[in-house]
């Protein structure tokens, strides 16, 4: 091989290595676009963190492989169809909800075709975001967070903080979970409460104009406690609700931890940050081709128990050291 083929070889040969390098590179290179629509971002910082940080988990990196296209309404739902439309129009690979039925049905109403991916969200299927658990169809999947169940052990804990309580007060919202869960969730109730002798007040509230009205009530009819059923509209007016009862002295359970971390005695229900964590392999998945009507909507796994110290003792109660084991945390 003389000097002229020697060097055009070597100039073939470097072709060849160089064109998986650079499949490798455009690969490394490709970002991902995705969309995240939520109600108020604001109210929950965690919730947002834990679904990056189950992104991470899987390989992705916000601002390396994967960038986000976030709209937030701010606490103004009104404005939730016209950001979603924003999202479909910016072609995003997929639509995240940050949590909420509404606010997957605004996402749910700008595209047919567009995967969207939501998290804690009521009875998905009552609501109409998908035809079953199962089998979701369409383009809409994730994770549901509301139980019946637990309910009652909301009550359980309640009764353990107050032993000698025997009314209890019930706020909810009628129609915040559809008729179905609404009914189931009332009946669990019910029979909870006769299980543990005492006796309920359901007490309704449509909205932060009838809360003051809502707690006279409870004051009227002389509730030892309080126990507030799940409403995203409660948990948009946490605070609120955590000052009226401590202004009523009533101790109070309530479905989620940003009640305890504005000062309410505490809560039961399923770890939202688990839940936003696990949302992740559903992006993951529809991300290397799955359709998202072919992935099973998830129950929630895990569930926690936060307890506030300092209002236990600004109510004058002596929680039971039964309680405090359970307890996945204590604020003091």
């Amino acid at each position: 091989m003389n000097r002229v083929q020697r060097r055009q070889w070597l100039i073939a040969a470097g072709a060849l290595l160089a064109k998986p390098l650079d499949a490798d590179a455009r690969q490394a290179a490709k970002v991902v676009r995705i969309g995240y629509l939520s109600a108020n971002l604001a109210s929950g910082p965690h919730l947002r963190d834990a679904f990056l940080q189950g992104l991470r988990d899987l390989g992705y990196v916000e601002g390396r492989n994967v960038v986000f296209e976030y709209r937030d309404a701010q606490g103004k739902r009104e404005r939730l169809p016209a950001l979603a439309a924003e999202l479909v129009a910016l072609k995003v690979a997929l639509i995240f909800v940050g949590g909420g039925t509404r606010v997957t049905l605004a996402a749910m109403e700008a595209t047919k075709t567009l995967p969207i991916v939501f998290t804690d969200v009521g009875d998905p299927v009552e609501s109409g975001l998908v035809t079953s658990l199962a089998r979701p169809g369409g383009n809409v999947t994730g994770l549901s967070s509301v139980g019946p169940e637990l309910v009652g052990k909301r009550l359980e804990a309640l009764k353990q903080a107050v032993p000698g309580v025997d009314r209890v007060a019930v706020l909810w919202l009628p129609g915040a979970l559809g008729e179905r869960t609404d009914k189931e969730m009332l009946a669990a109730a019910d029979v909870a409460a006769r299980a543990l002798g005492v006796q309920l007040q359901f007490v309704e509230a449509r909205g932060a104009d009838e809360f003051a009205r809502a707690f006279s009530d409870m004051s009227s009819a002389r509730a030892g406690a309080l126990t507030v059923l799940p409403s995203n509209r409660f948990l948009r007016e946490h605070r609120r609700l955590v000052e009226l009862a401590a202004e009523k002295r009533l101790p109070a359970v309530y479905t989620s931890r940003e009640f305890v971390d504005a000062g309410g005695l505490m809560s039961y229900g399923a770890n939202s940050a688990d839940l936003h964590r696990r949302a992740a392999t559903y992006v993951d998945k529809i991300l290397k081709g799955a359709k998202p009507g072919d992935l099973p909507v998830e129950q929630p796994t895990k569930f926690e128990l936060v307890v506030n110290l300092k209002t236990a003792k600004d109510l004058g109660l002596n929680l039971p050291r039964s309680l405090l084991a359970r307890a996945d945390e204590l604020i003091q």
